[in-house]
């Protein structure tokens, strides 16, 4: 085993479960053996070798006040970082681990985001839950607790909070699927802390001991879940030696009525903070933000992704948007001021910790004298009756002042960037700072002007004064008059063209200078300690400063992102409606020349299923329903000429998904899962967003699929829903269904061209456009040409020929006439679109196994194959497959019918009168109940 100051190093490092160690020597914080490779190669540190007993190891340093910006390299990339500092002990001195920076404890962050610690802890094994979910922000004191039901709702908070680090309890720890979906969901840690602390007693002592014996009770926690994670997430900040609990002053509890469920699926789909390739720009949050200040970006962003549901705080919200979306001046006067803020809350926190230097406590100071100029901008304008003064009004303005009056007498105007430059406090703070001070600047003086007076007083040439850390103070004379200095001059050094001298007086100034600089220091350094205390204990000041900077900054972003661009305000309501007057899709409009459109969902109007297009607007129209239904409970106005809008617990959308092979996902079950969750999360007071559902599989299962879950929502939940699809057979449920209606994206279809609208009506459309929107997305005429053409023949219930499909040694593809005859190599064949299969004609021109029944499948009305919620599917199918039996068999079956008893004959007549493209599915379930019913009276 290494020993010295290697040793030493490996020894502290068993100490701790850190991956990487800094040890304090002297100067410098040093990384030896593997850590010294690893720092080296992540943040391009030279490595030397250090030897020990006859070893070598790897090492690597940086100067000690340089340290905070390597660790913070290092904590980004996912690495805890131990501590250790140097101190003097009557042998020499020693070396003890001091602190752990984890990534949900650094304080030094790189962006204005929040930085949350999270603690989860489940009881037993029950994967489902309920969890109790603990968020900690050490740079700003926030610290929120809650308990949630299922696994799905702890991954809903876990993404909107986007924790740089999560703490899972003992049973959690143990869930691979459940961390697995977290470490996919997050950019985050995961990290294992000492199980002991989850604990139900232990974690209940760290709480009280933190906020005080009755606090849980007076905010309302009844969850002993919430309250073992909030005990483990302060076990945690305390052990890593951060030094914050002190900011951490408040506890927040929240529930499931505060706010409205918008899941890690639907915050994605609408873009709320990032878009579908990850990007900002382009999201809702990037759009609406003109926040001026770091801790109104972060509130605005929270507002966005945790809506609320409580009336009198978004009509509290509403009526300051809207009094600063019509002060234009004194929003911008407001703005303006708010510019100057620096970032309360996280400067709370570094006075806590012992953090902050002068120029922290110099932004402290400048952020305190705005708060009169924040009050000054309101008073006297449209503002002074409005919600914003009553937001200033929660400042402690006494307090405000007291502490930006002593911050001003105490602080330098131009400090040092360190604390032992000396320079930190203002001459008059201290009277004996002053006097050592005073006589320290005489001890220089006299030093400042030793050469001069040796000059004239010996006569001597090229005589200088200086110091250095080897030889002190001395006296430096020029070689060529250095033999004549006068003989109380004592020679410490000869170099090639001086000498340096030392006299008994330059030695006794040296050691006043020296015990005064140390005097001065240390004196400084106890004032700035106490006046930087003094901002520590202010803590919650600050915040509720900070807050309430953050608060008004947020809403006059809304304000000004309102004012410029034509937003309304919502008239919030506890009806079950929606109903939007010429809306807009608040990120799409800014790009594009938008179309706006109506919408009115209510009890009567619940469910709409909206038809159209690929590339007509389905998506955007349903996508700026939810995000004015959220903008609005955001407590923002929404992008409309006018909007009535109920509250709703939560929006919940399906939208297509990619691929997911590596979890073993594919796109079907990703959106089977999805729509799962929907059916089992949303409730009747939900907004629910369905953009295509059943696709992924083979045509009837996802018509079969998508009739069932429209049922469902309709019947069992009864959540508002917008339900986008191409099933066209879906739009006969409205004729069935009372709440369910039609709507569709116009198209204006003139001499074969095909013009997008853009504008939604009422009604289905009958067809989907495919091959036109392949035409516009570049797809080569041949394969567009021979599209048209197999979809007429399909409409026509016409016999496909299959080009290329020879029976043997053939000249190639082939090819055929308009009606389908078989040219060279090709086969007739019948595409039966119920079995996704084609059926080759016989030799007399039949089909072998036809079924055509299906009429225009995906793109007509009707096949008899839809499910009606009871399980006729297959029945359907037959009376489908017998449909086109009689109507393609021909003479053949004029001759079979003429066989049969009169009743059966008029079945089979009734049955080849039938028009599938104007039969509804459930017309058509109908009537073959009731030839059922007569064929078996008939035997």
């Amino acid at each position: 085993m290494p020993t010295g100051i290697v040793g030493e190093f490996l020894d502290l490092k068993a100490e701790t479960d850190a991956d990487v160690l800094a040890m304090q020597c002297g100067d410098f914080y040093e990384f030896f053996a593997d850590d010294a490779e690893l720092v080296a190669d992540e943040l391009d540190l030279t490595v030397s070798q250090k030897s020990s007993h006859g070893s070598s190891y790897p090492m690597a340093g940086v100067p000690l006040s340089e340290l905070t910006p390597y660790v913070k390299a290092l904590v980004e990339r996912g690495y805890r970082v131990a501590v250790a500092d140097q101190y003097e002990t009557d042998d020499g001195h020693a070396r003890e681990i001091t602190r752990v920076v984890t990534p949900g404890t650094l304080l030094e962050t790189a962006d204005d985001d929040a930085r949350y610690l999270a603690a989860v802890v489940r009881e037993g094994d029950d994967a489902d839950g309920p969890y109790g979910l603990a968020l900690a922000d050490v740079t700003t004191g926030r610290f929120l607790v809650t308990e949630v039901e299922t696994a799905g709702d702890l991954r809903a908070e876990l993404y909107r909070f986007d924790p740089a680090e999560v703490l899972p309890g003992p049973r959690v720890r143990n869930d691979d699927r459940l961390l697995g979906a977290v470490r996919e969901d997050l950019s985050g840690a995961v990290s294992v802390f000492d199980a002991e602390a989850f604990a139900p007693g232990r974690a209940k002592h760290a709480v009280r001991e933190q906020f005080g014996r009755e606090t849980a009770d007076s905010v309302g926690i009844d969850s002993d879940l919430a309250l073992r994670a909030a005990g483990a997430a302060l076990g945690y900040v305390e052990e890593t030696g951060a030094g914050v609990l002190a900011s951490i002053t408040r506890l927040t509890a929240y529930g499931d009525d505060d706010h409205v469920a918008v899941d890690a699926t639907t915050q994605r789909n609408l873009e709320l903070t990032e878009t579908m390739r990850g990007d900002a720009d382009g999201s809702l949050f990037e759009t609406v933000d003109h926040t001026v200040t770091a801790a109104g970006g972060r509130l605005l962003r929270e507002w966005l992704t945790r809506p609320r549901r409580d009336g009198a705080e978004l009509a509290r919200r509403l009526d300051a948007v809207e009094a600063l979306a019509s002060a234009a001046l004194a929003r911008d006067r407001l703005r303006e001021t708010l510019g100057d803020a620096y970032d309360l809350e996280r400067l709370a926190a570094r006075a806590t910790s012992g953090s902050a230097g002068a120029r922290e406590l110099l932004s402290v100071r400048d952020s305190l004298a705005l708060v009169p100029a924040l009050a000054d901008a309101v008073s006297g304008t449209a503002l002074a009756g409005s919600p914003v003064a009553e937001v200033l009004e929660r400042i402690d303005r006494g307090r405000a002042a007291a502490l930006h009056g002593e911050l001003a007498e105490a602080l330098a105007e131009d400090p040092p960037k360190t604390k032992t430059q000396g320079g930190l406090l203002r001459e008059g703070y201290d009277d004996e700072l002053d006097d050592l001070i005073a006589r320290h600047e005489e001890a220089n003086e006299w030093l400042d002007g030793l050469a001069e007076r040796e000059k004239r007083q010996h006569g001597l040439s090229h005589v200088t004064v200086d110091r250095n850390k080897t030889d002190g103070y001395y006296i430096q004379v020029g070689k060529s008059a250095a033999d004549g200095v006068p003989d109380h001059y004592r020679e410490i050094k000869t170099l090639k063209n001086s000498k340096r001298f030392v006299t008994d007086e330059l030695e006794e100034r040296e050691r006043e200078v020296l015990r005064l600089e140390e005097a001065r220091g240390e004196l400084e350094h106890a004032l700035f300690e106490e006046l930087r205390e003094r901002v520590a204990d202010d803590a919650e000041l600050l915040q509720d400063v900070g807050r309430a900077v953050a608060e008004i900054d947020a809403l006059a972003s809304l304000a000004t992102h309102a004012a410029g661009n034509d937003w309304t305000r919502p008239e919030l309501t506890d009806e079950r409606r929606l109903d939007v007057e010429a809306g807009r899709h608040p990120v799409v409009e800014r790009t594009t020349d938008f179309v706006p459109n109506d919408l009115r969902l209510d009890g009567e109007r619940g469910f709409l299923i909206v038809t159209g297009p690929n590339m007509s607007g389905k998506s955007t129209y349903m996508r700026q329903a939810a995000l004015i239904q959220l903008l609005a409970q955001a407590g923002s106005f929404v992008p409309a000429r006018a909007a009535t809008v109920g509250l709703v617990d939560g929006i919940y959308t399906r939208v297509g998904a990619l691929d997911e092979l590596a979890q073993g996902r594919s796109t079907f079950m990703v959106e089977m899962q999805e729509l799962s969750n929907i059916l089992h999360s949303a409730t009747a007071e939900s907004l629910v967003i369905l953009d295509e559902v059943g696709r992924g599989t083979a045509t009837y299962d996802g018509i079969s699929i998508a009739w069932a879950a429209t049922e469902y929502l309709h019947n069992e939940v009864r959540a508002r829903t917008l339900f986008a699809t191409h099933y066209h057979e879906l739009t006969t449920l409205a004729d069935h269904l009372p709440r369910v209606e039609n709507v569709h994206v116009a198209v204006d279809e003139r001499d074969g061209e095909v013009t997008f609208l853009r504008t939604v009506r009422d009604g289905p459309t009958n067809r989907s456009y495919g091959v036109h929107v392949a035409d516009l997305a570049g797809v080569p005429e041949p394969v567009v040409s021979r599209a048209d053409t197999v979809l007429d023949r399909l409409r026509e219930e016409k016999a496909i020929e299959a080009r290329g499909g020879s029976r043997g040694g053939g000249a190639g593809a082939g090819g055929g006439d308009s009606d389908g005859a078989a040219v060279g190599d090709t086969r007739q064949v019948v595409f039966d679109l119920s079995s996704g299969s084609f059926a080759e004609r016989d030799d007399a021109g039949a089909p072998e196994a036809d079924a055509t029944a299906s009429g225009e499948g995906r793109n007509g009305t009707g096949s008899g194959s839809t499910a009606d919620g009871d399980g006729e599917t297959a029945e359907a199918a037959r009376a489908g497959e017998a449909v086109g039996t009689a109507k393609n068999a021909g003479a053949t079956e004029t001759a079979e019918i003429d066989r049969v008893d009169p009743e059966t004959r008029t079945v089979i007549e009734e049955l080849s009168d039938v028009d599938l493209a104007e039969t509804a599915p459930v017309e058509l379930l109908s009537r073959v109940q009731a030839w059922q019913e007569r064929l078996d009276e008939n035997r």
